[in-house]
């Protein structure tokens, strides 16, 4: 898609001290652009500041390039992503350890579901292993470890694992993304309600 075929929006400028609310807006911006895309790789600055409202320039205030949009954009969608499972986390009963779980790969499942786009690039970009003998680092990995400690609360409410906590959040990661990738990468199946009772059926297999 080229940057003209994305509709504009009349902005006005902000205030003197502001600008912590527009780098906001271009990273909604950029997002909204992403979603039609479906992709990264069409994404331009020229485009995001059509979708804003702004002079390509402003955006070059606050990101020295496409690469630095792109991060930042990942990074906000990260965030996005924690809030949204750290919400359906919260509103399950406390005492509830299962369903908390549940509640938290729920929203990680919608969230996949409902921006492709969204979902590849970050999968794409969000870890990394700074050294060899290190472990991965990045918000994948911290999406991944929340996981672990929704698993280890589990255990401490007396349900036995299969295995240890995190592995057993690795395990149900990958179990979750392989059935959101053959979603994403069969665009005629008309299936994703299936996607959360798939995970649930493997969250059941991990518990003794």
């Amino acid at each position: 898609m080229s940057d003209e075929g994305t509709a504009a929006v009349q902005r006005t400028r902000n205030r003197w001290g502001e600008g912590e609310r527009l780098r906001g807006e271009i990273l909604d911006g950029a997002g909204r652009v992403l979603s039609e895309l479906g992709g990264g790789d069409g994404l331009t600055i020229r485009g995001v500041a059509r979708v804003v409202g702004i002079a390509p320039a402003s955006i070059y205030q606050h990101f020295a390039d496409r690469e630095a949009l792109v991060r930042g954009l990942i990074a906000h969608e990260f965030d996005r992503l924690r809030d949204l499972m750290r919400a359906a986390d919260e509103a399950v009963d406390a005492g509830d350890a299962v369903g908390r779980l549940r509640a938290r790969l729920h929203a990680y499942c919608a969230f996949a579901v409902d921006n492709p786009g969204h979902y590849r690039l970050m999968l794409g970009n969000g870890a990394e292993r700074p050294a060899p003998d290190r472990p991965p680092a990045g918000p994948l990995v911290d999406v991944i470890d929340t996981l672990r400690v929704a698993f280890e609360r589990c255990a401490e409410a007396g349900h036995a694992l299969r295995v240890p906590a995190d592995r057993a959040a690795v395990m149900v990661f990958v179990g979750a993304h392989g059935r959101v990738a053959l979603l994403h990468s069969n665009p005629g199946e008309q299936h994703a309600r299936a996607v959360t009772p798939f995970v649930d059926e493997f969250v059941d297999l991990l518990f003794v």
